[in-house]
């Protein structure tokens, strides 16, 4: 039986394969466009991070006077975060446990943050529900989710017996490591949004091209010129439902 993700036993390989690096990076800035407006309110935001990893998007927020709520299923990503916001000198309440556990006991917010969770649960379309209901009428969730377009591509570009696996479904991991069980399609996720009363403000698809390069590819691109190619298609039609991650910026009617 399949169950949520904890990432307490691969911390540092998290760190180091996807944080520290240019395309953790890229996903950053990306996240940080996208939520530009909402970062620069005048007014401070109740901000939940559902599912905090280390932080980073809580800390950005909460430097802008934000008032930040994280948690996470991980003791040792929350251990992380909390480390984070006392060497920047800024306050949060932190909770340990299962979003969507503690989502009945927290009030609404005027901004949720769903970054990479979505894919590592168990059920993710059934607890989607169960998150989004945490934003404030009029507020938004920010969701942000492993695409299984991208899954599929990039499995077929490799081809040999990896089309068997893809034409009778075996193809997804089994959440052991670092690549998700449960990558979700951008329609379905967007479809639920719909019907839970949200309307798509913005849609960005992160890393459109930079994950289909084999390594001889990327080593001989120019890293510059890879990222400009990525910005200028990242957020167009069909592009954008490409990305090894969707970005999803959703209002609540």
């Amino acid at each position: 039986m399949q169950t949520d993700r904890n990432f307490d036993t691969l911390i540092e390989r998290f760190k180091k394969t996807i944080y520290d690096t240019a395309k953790g990076s890229w996903r950053l800035k990306l996240l940080q466009e996208d939520l530009r407006s909402l970062y620069e309110q005048s007014e401070p935001l109740a901000i939940w991070d559902a599912g905090c990893g280390f932080g980073q998007m809580s800390l950005w927020f909460a430097g802008q006077g934000h008032q930040l709520t994280l948690c996470d299923l991980s003791k040792k990503m929350l251990a992380h975060a909390q480390a984070q916001f006392k060497t920047a000198e800024l306050d949060a309440q932190f909770l340990q446990g299962a979003a969507q556990q503690l989502a009945p006991t927290l009030p609404q917010f005027d901004l949720v943050l769903f970054h990479a969770v979505l894919e590592w649960l168990a059920e993710p379309l059934a607890t989607l529900p169960k998150i989004a209901a945490q934003v404030k009428p009029g507020g938004y969730l920010s969701l942000m989710f492993y695409n299984r377009n991208a899954v599929v591509y990039k499995n077929a570009l490799r081809g040999h017996w990896r089309l068997k696996q893809l034409l009778d479904h075996s193809y997804l991991g089994k959440g052991k490591k670092l690549t998700p069980p449960n990558p979700q399609y951008p329609h379905e996720v967007l479809a639920a949004l719909d019907r839970l009363g949200f309307s798509i403000v913005t849609q960005t698809g992160i890393r459109v091209f930079h994950d289909y390069l084999e390594a001889e590819a990327l080593e001989k691109s120019d890293d510059a010129e890879l990222f400009e190619l990525e910005y200028q298609y990242c957020r167009l039609p069909t592009f954008r439902e490409m990305g090894r991650y969707i970005h999803v910026l959703a209002r609540r009617q």
